[in-house]
């Protein structure tokens, strides 16, 4: 199967929570497996885990697995019909009174909001399809004014859109489940609704490098720190879904593109998620905007594109996965991508590392026959350097690390190998050049470039590249 740059995410669900179907997926196209902790039970996702875990074995590559961590997610609560009917203009009543509700109230029980929302401030109920301003706030109520009504019901959804509320990105529920996804061998953990640096580090200290964390960008509060918040990460998500609704939808397409061009300055990977092919839920071919959306998205240049409900619970998983396979390898094949691949200047720190892997480029551009890059790296630190170059050829990344091999799969053009420890250079050159004529990215006489750092042992200690012939 011929290797793409962009990699491909995977939500499994009731559709494709069997052995048959991971399998299945893998062999259309899937690099990596996202398990959303905000369904199923801590065993369903286990089991997943192990379906995984035989695939990888059976394939012989690496799959990497993201646990996607709920997040403080509000909602209202119960009615006491199956819904109500919100009228433009009426006034409804938001506390904390647990009786079921009617067309004047409902139960929120979040104290949070109450505290951070002011008049004049809004809120969305049911992704956004209310809106409701605040006209009087007290303690443990917020009377309001529909301005956009609608059918509601219960457990809805709230969004408080350009309110920081004082609440962490963990629950209790999430540090039970954070705790479980490291102890399966999470790769990835994912947190929602992150609103400042500080969620960030206490996630960090809690995982004690189990595992990377990918930082899902889904309140706008968390776009006044972008730069911040991107550092501390080790991976971003722009998660469309919560960040449409909490943000203008005409916004949207230039936060995107901002949240990317930060990522790609300071190398992190960036992954873009959801309704990516959302038609596919339903129907076997998506929209003729579905197709551009992901097309755009692998112009500009991530990491990674996600299915969510497409493969969780759509109709079509596989046949989902295989169309935005062909969607990204014929997007990467346009000539336009690879120039576009050198458009956003990245600054230079003056450090050795970054002179080595900004090197790599122009040695590509005099080269007759270049074929790939090999980066010998324990910490994969050397292979985050040479990916955020974007190269125009692919990356191959060896270490002895399984967790770095797995954790890599989410990073634009890099397939791993695992090896042993080495001491020398001339026992790294053989290795390199093997592995790259068994995944078929080089053959006798081609061009490689290997770059590590010396002594082997050490991390974080790019300082070398090396130039060779495939025997």
């Amino acid at each position: 199967m011929q290797k793409t740059f962009t990699k491909i995410i995977a939500t499994l669900g009731p559709a494709t929570a069997s052995k048959e179907n991971i399998f299945t997926l893998v062999k259309a196209g899937t690099n990596l497996f996202r398990l959303n902790f905000s369904h199923g039970t801590v065993e369903d996702h286990k089991c997943n885990m192990s379906y995984i875990r035989e695939a990888e074995e059976k394939f012989g590559f690496p799959i990497g697995v993201i646990c996607d961590m709920q997040g403080p997610k509000l909602r209202i609560g119960t009615f006491k019909k199956d819904s109500v009917l919100l009228q433009n203009g009426s006034l409804f009543r938001l506390d904390m009174n647990s009786e079921p509700g009617d067309e004047t109230r409902v139960n929120l029980p979040h104290k949070e909001i109450y505290q951070a929302v002011d008049k004049g401030d809004y809120l969305l109920l049911n992704d956004g399809n209310i809106r409701l301003r605040v006209l009087e706030k007290g303690l443990d109520f917020l009377n309001t004014e529909v301005v956009v009504g609608g059918t509601l019901s219960a457990h809805k959804g709230v969004n408080v859109p350009g309110v920081s509320l004082p609440i962490s990105a963990l629950t209790e529920k999430d540090l039970s489940n954070l705790e479980a996804a490291l102890n399966m061998g999470a790769d990835w953990i994912a947190l929602s609704f992150v609103q400042r640096v500080e969620d960030i580090l206490m996630a960090r200290e809690k995982i004690n490098g189990r595992a990377w964390i990918i930082t899902k960008i889904e309140k706008p509060a968390a776009l006044s720190d972008l730069k911040g918040i991107v550092a501390a990460s080790d991976a971003v998500m722009v998660a469309r879904g919560d960040l449409g609704v909490e943000s203008p939808l005409e916004k949207l397409p230039s936060l995107q593109k901002n949240i990317v061009a930060e990522c790609r300055l300071q190398g992190k990977p960036v992954i873009i998620a959801t309704q990516m092919l959302e038609s596919m839920i339903k129907n076997p071919t998506p929209t003729r905007a579905e197709v551009s959306d992901i097309a755009t998205a692998v112009y500009d240049g991530v990491d990674c594109v996600m299915l969510s409900g497409e493969t969780a619970v759509g109709a079509y998983p596989e046949l989902a996965v295989s169309i935005m396979r062909k969607i990204i390898l014929n997007t990467e094949q346009d000539e336009l991508y690879k120039k576009l691949m050198e458009v956003i200047p990245l600054p230079n720190d003056h450090e050795i590392a970054t002179a080595i892997t900004s090197a790599i480029d122009p040695m590509i551009k005099v080269l007759r026959n270049p074929t790939c890059v090999a980066a010998y790296s324990m910490s994969g630190a050397t292979t985050l350097r040479v990916a955020r170059e974007r190269p125009p050829v692919p990356i191959l990344n060896m270490t002895y690390d399984q967790s770095v091999m797995r954790r890599m799969t989410l990073v634009w053009g890099v397939y791993s190998i695992q090896t042993e420890q080495v001491k020398l250079l001339t026992e790294v050159t053989p290795i390199a050049e093997n592995a790259a004529k068994e995944l078929g990215f080089a053959r006798p006489g081609d061009d490689m470039i290997l770059t590590a750092g010396i002594p082997f042992a050490e991390k974080g200690n790019t300082n070398i590249i090396h130039v060779f012939k495939v025997k």
